[in-house]
C-alpha cells in the first residue's frame, strides 16, 4: 500500500478538491491529512483520514512578532519533515495555505514527489513562490498560467464533492413556486459586507416573485427582519449542491470553492469578491467569468447605492414568448458557462499522483 499525504487547510476552496482527490483515490493508496489547529479542516476532514496538525501562519506580522512567525515555520518544517519519514509518505498532494510551504519544503528534503495544486485564477503566494519545487502544478482555471514564471504545470480543473456531480433535490424549506429562485451565499465563513449590500434589495426581489435563500455565515450578522412565504435565512446550509442546481441565478462572493460550483452547476451569478481577500484573488476569479459574460461583477457597495439593484433588475427582466417568462440575459450567461467546466479533475489528479510515484 503506498502512502499518500494530503496537505489542505483554511477555507473550503482548499480542503474541499483534497476532500474529492481522497475520495478518489484507489484502496490501494492509504491517506492522511496534515492542517492546522483551529481551522476549518478540523471539522471536514473525516477521521480516516487520521488529521495531524502543525501551528503555522502566514508571514505578515510586523517586528518581534514576524521573528516568532519565523521560528514556528522553522519548527514545523522539522516536526512535517520527521513525520513524512515516520509514515513513509510516498507522494504529497497540497492546495496551497499556509500549510502547504513548510510541506513542501520539508518534501523537497526527503526527495518526496509533490503535486500542488491551484484553484485561483490568479495564483497565491504559495504557488507563486513554490511551485517551481513541485513535481507537478495543476491548475483549475487556464488563467492562471499566465502569472507563473515555470513550465511544469497542465489545467486540470479543481474537483468538487461527489454531490455536485449526480442529481440534487431540493430541501423541504425552499418555497415553492415559479418565481425565479435567487441563493445569496458569502462562501464558508459567511460575509458581512455583502450580507450589508444585498438586504435592502430582497424587498424589492420578493415583490417581483423571486424565492430567496440567504445564507448568511456565522458572523453575528444582524438585520432588520424580513418576514415572507418566499424567503429563507439560514446561517449555513449542508444542501449547497442542491441549492446550486436548482436556482436560477446567485448572489455570492468569488472564492475558488464558490466559482467552482457556479461552473459546474451552470448557474448565473452576480460576484461580489471580498476586497481584502489575500492578493485581490476574488477578484480575478470574478474577472474570469465575467470577461465570457458568465457572470456579472459588482464591487462591493453600500447598502445605499443603487449598482446592485439596477443589476439585478437587467438580469431578471421578463421576456413573454409564448406566454412564457425568459430570461434572456440568464440563458446566455448559462451558454457561457458551459464552456468553462472542465471535465473529471479528480480523475486527472489521481493519475498525476499515480504516475509521480517513485518505487
Amino acid at each position: 500500500m503506498s502512502n499518500l499525504l494530503i496537505a489542505a487547510s483554511g477555507t473550503g476552496g482548499h480542503i474541499f478538491p483534497a476532500l474529492a482527490v481522497a475520495s478518489a483515490m484507489p484502496s490501494s493508496w492509504k491517506c492522511s491529512w496534515i492542517g492546522v489547529p483551529d481551522r476549518l479542516e478540523t471539522k471536514l476532514v473525516p477521521k480516516k483520514f487520521n488529521l495531524t496538525t502543525f501551528r503555522v501562519g502566514a508571514l505578515q506580522a510586523k517586528g518581534v512578532k514576524r521573528y516568532l512567525q519565523l521560528f514556528r515555520l522553522l519548527v514545523s518544517f522539522f516536526e512535517i519533515r520527521s513525520l513524512l519519514i515516520r509514515k513513509d509518505i510516498k507522494v504529497i498532494f497540497t492546495t496551497g495555505g499556509y500549510i502547504s510551504a513548510p510541506v513542501i519544503l520539508a518534501a523537497k528534503s526527503c526527495r518526496i514527489p509533490i503535486i500542488l495544486h491551484e484553484s485561483n485564477a490568479y495564483p497565491g503566494k504559495v504557488t507563486r513562490l513554490f511551485g517551481r519545487y513541485c513535481d507537478h502544478v495543476a491548475f483549475g482555471i487556464k488563467d492562471a498560467i499566465n502569472y507563473i514564471n515555470f513550465s511544469k504545470y497542465q489545467v486540470t480543473g479543481t474537483p468538487l464533492r461527489s454531490e455536485f456531480l449526480s442529481p440534487q433535490t431540493l430541501p423541504e424549506y425552499v418555497p415553492e413556486g415559479v418565481g425565479p429562485l435567487i441563493i445569496i451565499m458569502g462562501g464558508s465563513q459567511g460575509a458581512l459586507g455583502l450580507n450589508k449590500m444585498v438586504r435592502p434589495v430582497i424587498p424589492e426581489l420578493l415583490e417581483r416573485g423571486c424565492r430567496v435563500i440567504h445564507l448568511i455565515g456565522s458572523n453575528n450578522y444582524e438585520s432588520e427582519k424580513i418576514t415572507h412565504f418566499n424567503f429563507v435565512e439560514k446561517k449555513f446550509s449542508m444542501d449547497i449542491p442542491a441549492l446550486l442546481q436548482h436556482a436560477d441565478l446567485a448572489i455570492s462572493r468569488s472564492g475558488s470553492g464558490a466559482i467552482t460550483e457556479l461552473i459546474a452547476c451552470k448557474l448565473p451569478s452576480i460576484l461580489i469578491p471580498y476586497p481584502y481577500a489575500s492578493d485581490q484573488h476574488q477578484e480575478f476569479n470574478a474577472l474570469h467569468l465575467s470577461q465570457v459574460g458568465a457572470a456579472l461583477l459588482i464591487h462591493e457597495h453600500g447598502p445605499e447605492e443603487i449598482i446592485l439593484r439596477k443589476a439585478l433588475r437587467r438580469l431578471l427582466a421578463c421576456e413573454q414568448i409564448n406566454n412564457t417568462c425568459k430570461y434572456k440575459f440568464l440563458e446566455k450567461m448559462k451558454l457561457q458557462l458551459e464552456q468553462l467546466i472542465v471535465s473529471e479533475p479528480e480523475k486527472k489528479l489521481v493519475r498525476l499522483i499515480q504516475s509521480s510515484l517513485r518505487y
